[in-house]
């Protein structure tokens, strides 16, 4: 086993860090060895000028973007801001517009399927935020569409979204022009 190699994997996949404890189980080392090829890593990285650094913050180490990098990073996430919602975004979307407060079960439940992606680009995006938690069992957060969503999409309030007999109508509408153009 490449012990620097399935470090490096681990630091890369926990996003916002591990504990030096954590490490030390999954490698089957001491934290002094864990510390050691921390550093083994850190100056790796530094030596070969790579566009990632290890930082530690108390127990918790991660992997970091280096300094320098920061403009070009912020300006991919800037970009990706700009892309258009997934269909499955914009469903999740409308289920927090049109049942908010709701939790991500309830989400869930609604669509069928996990939304824990669609979810985390709308929270990035700022579309939805979490408002409170609901009184019962694991108190499950809440989640509510923000001042963002009503920007984005040109509305002064939640009110003058359209009610939902309208959008089936609307959904419909199509599907009835397209079963006529098939039976001509």
């Amino acid at each position: 086993m490449n012990i620097s190699s399935v470090l490096e994997s681990l630091l890369f996949v926990s996003g916002d860090g591990v504990t030096i404890s954590q490490l030390a189980e999954i490698l089957e080392l001491s934290a002094d060895d864990v510390l050691g090829q921390i550093a083994e890593l850190k100056t790796f990285y530094e030596t070969n000028r790579r566009g990632i650094t290890v930082v530690q913050y108390d127990e918790y180490v991660q992997l970091k973007t280096v300094e320098e990098n920061f403009g070009y990073v912020n300006r991919l996430a800037e970009s990706k801001k700009k892309l258009p919602l997934s269909p499955a975004a914009l469903e999740v979307l409308s289920i927090v517009a049109y049942h908010q407060p709701v939790t991500r079960s309830s989400i869930e439940f609604i669509r069928g399927v996990n939304s824990d992606g669609p979810m985390g680009k709308l929270l990035e995006r700022g579309l939805i935020e979490e408002n409170g938690r609901l009184d019962a069992p694991g108190r499950p957060i809440l989640y509510v569409t923000t001042k963002e969503f009503l920007r984005s999409f040109g509305i002064r309030s939640l009110a003058d979204l359209p009610d939902t007999e309208t959008l089936e109508e609307a959904v419909s509408q199509p599907q009835q022009e397209d079963l006529e153009e098939t039976a001509q």
